[in-house]
């Protein structure tokens, strides 16, 4: 992809106007999944006489928790045979849900996702029969057992020591490959994203859907990050137009998402993260293609048209 993109940048540019410049550029994106050392996380699962009930507080602030956890359980449950409508799910109840830490280091996917897996586990344990098969929530009752179990997991990493600063701090990371292409007014150091493409690793993608909306959504914030925020006026930087927030015609069409699947070994679907990588490194691609497409090398972001103009000189 990105020789193709240079190869469209060259073409442009023996076909473009003595003011516009198209440059191509290219970053790699690597985030660490969880909290420093081992992460923990806890949820529960309980047999219900309509299916089963799963909780844990995976805070959700648009990362797709409800459909995350209800996958963790909807896979881990099979040989119940429950339809998804027949798990129910309580979230984020502090009177109802256990500590399932903060939504945050891209952790819950995988750290609160294994521990969803843990808790229906263990309640698959306790509703198996000799003879292989399931009791049913009245047999369970009958029989006087528990119907609802508790899943906690832990990652089996270290903290990481201050001597050296090198250790096992995450159970799992998430990796990409951002092309950024743009276009440069020399007239006016405006730099334009015409296209980005990442192509990304996460592990077993548990929800297509969800995911697309966390890397288009990090491409998104990195061409702010690059071009237009800025938050250092407390006179100014006070709206989010004012801090320089994209806005739908600073986002070009043309975000192309490619992914791979390699599984993860310390989650028990294979999976990873997903928030934060996109965003860890597609800013240093668009300034990559700066440089490429007229030599200017900007070095403080956002690279506005007046620090174009001055790397440019």
């Amino acid at each position: 992809m990105y020789e193709l993109a240079k190869k469209t940048a060259a073409k442009k540019n023996a076909n473009a106007a003595a003011d516009k410049k198209y440059g191509v550029g290219v970053s790699v994106n690597i985030y660490g999944c969880g909290l420093d050392g081992p992460d923990s996380s806890e949820a529960w699962a309980e047999i219900t006489k309509t299916g089963v009930s799963v909780g844990n507080s995976w805070e959700d602030h648009g990362q797709g928790a409800d459909i995350g956890t209800l996958t963790y359980a909807h896979e881990t449950l099979k040989p119940l045979h429950l339809k998804p409508e027949q798990i129910d799910l309580v979230l984020n109840d502090m009177t109802k849900t256990p500590n399932s830490g903060p939504a945050g280091g891209s952790r819950s996917n995988l750290v609160t996702g294994n521990a969803t897996v843990v808790a229906c586990r263990n309640l698959l344990e306790a509703l198996k029969k000799p003879d292989g098969t399931y009791r049913t929530y009245d047999e369970m009752i009958a029989e006087g057992r528990e119907v609802k179990y508790m899943g906690k997991w832990t990652a089996p990493c270290t903290d990481t020591p201050p001597t050296n600063g090198q250790g096992n701090p995450f159970a799992g990371y998430m990796y990409g490959v951002c092309v950024a292409e743009v276009e440069v007014d020399t007239k006016t150091g405006k730099t334009n994203v015409e296209k980005m493409t990442l192509a990304s690793d996460v592990g077993t993608i548990i929800n297509k859907l969800v995911v697309d909306g966390q890397m288009y959504g990090g491409l998104v914030q990195g061409i702010g990050l690059a071009l237009t925020e800025d938050f250092d006026d407390l006179k100014k930087h006070t709206t989010l137009t004012g801090c320089g927030i994209p806005k739908i015609k600073d986002v070009p069409d043309a975000l192309d998402l490619i992914y791979t699947e390699y599984q993860r070994p310390n989650n028990f679907l294979g999976a990873s993260g997903a928030g934060e990588m996109p965003l860890a490194a597609p800013h240093a691609a668009i300034i990559n293609a700066i440089y490429n497409a007229c030599g200017a090398r900007v070095t403080h972001l956002p690279a506005r048209p007046e620090k174009v103009l001055a790397a440019m000189a």
